[in-house]
């Protein structure tokens, strides 16, 4: 995807800023957009405090504030909800969240007794803290947000992953696979602009990080499978479709997925699997196992991101951006 030309501002000031979850992304994003990156000082207190302090003139300013809620998620969380709420002190114009991942965003609704909805709480601290409006990509559930009040820009990476993907299977001889019901639409949307059948994986989800395979619907036998996901966590899920979809005879598993969580034993599962390849983007930091795991690949997002904030200084659209 091409960059997008030099930003130019118009009413207000504009201002890219970093917290400590993600800068290289963000550096990406600013060069992309030719403008520099902000200066904020970041740092803790012994017993663990964050304490930060901005350290330019924001007076008047339209704020792009990029932070992933990754792991530590907590720590990162509080960081982003800090650096908000000094930007409203410091009178910046209008402050825009840029979530490239956002955390809790699993814990959406109550599916058992007596659990709170924690992407409802973060949706609702933001806001408090002094958000204008959030800028995410990617999100577990795309009714995620109508958890806020204010304005919610919520891009895909799919282009990224059409652009890679495109041309490297013969026409039919890929087929388009959903980990799991909650996953369809994503992966029906990725499945028509590839112009490729739909499967879905069946599974049971027994406990947090568990999940048990049931059945395939859909004809994989014979086809170059790609799971498309919005993330990978501890990858139980995707190694467990990756045997359930060659077990029903597809040629080869390729799997694609926004966020590379990646956490507890992902890697060396991926690594000991028959799963050909795992494309992940840098929305969260690819950690160093990761990284030199030759079947995991990382592309970058900054460029669907700058334009999205080039699009929303401007006042201008960024349907274009959107996943049909």
């Amino acid at each position: 995807m091409s960059s997008p030309k030099p930003i130019r501002a118009l009413y207000t000031d504009f201002k890219v800023f970093s917290g400590t979850a993600n800068p290289a992304l963000t550096k990406e994003i600013c060069d992309a957009l030719g403008c520099p990156l902000g200066v904020i000082m970041i740092k803790g207190f012994a017993d663990g405090e964050t304490h930060l302090q901005i350290q330019e003139n924001v007076r008047g300013a339209d704020v792009f504030l990029v932070q992933p809620t990754c792991s530590p998620v907590d720590h990162h969380l509080i960081e982003l909800l800090l650096m908000i709420d000094a930007f409203k002190r410091a009178s910046a114009e209008r402050i825009t969240a840029v979530l490239p991942y956002y955390g809790y965003a699993r814990q959406d609704r109550k599916d058992r007794p007596r659990m709170p909805i924690s992407a409802k709480l973060v949706a609702s601290l933001l806001e408090t803290a002094g958000a204008n409006r959030v800028l995410a990509l990617d999100l577990h559930a795309a009714q995620i947000q109508g958890f806020f009040d204010i304005p919610v820009d919520h891009l895909y990476a799919a282009p990224v992953m059409v652009e890679y993907f495109k041309g490297r299977y013969d026409r039919g001889a890929l087929a388009v696979v959903s980990p799991d019901a909650g996953g369809v639409e994503r992966a029906r949307a990725f499945a028509k602009r590839v112009n490729a059948p739909l499967a879905i994986i069946d599974k049971r989800r027994t406990d947090a990080n568990v999940a048990e395979v049931m059945n395939i619907i859909g004809d994989v036998r014979g086809k170059h499978c790609l799971m498309v996901d919005d993330l990978v966590d501890t990858a139980g899920t995707l190694v467990q479709g990756v045997d359930a979809l060659l077990g029903q005879g597809a040629a080869s598993v390729a799997a694609f997925a926004t966020h590379g969580v990646l956490s507890g034993p992902a890697v060396e599962r991926i690594s000991a699997s028959p799963l050909e390849e795992l494309v992940i983007t840098n929305s969260i930091p690819t950690s160093g196992p990761a990284a030199k795991c030759p079947k995991i690949r990382t592309l970058s997002v900054a460029p669907l991101l700058a334009r999205a904030i080039q699009s929303i200084h401007q006042g201008g659209s960024i349907s274009t951006l959107f996943i049909d």
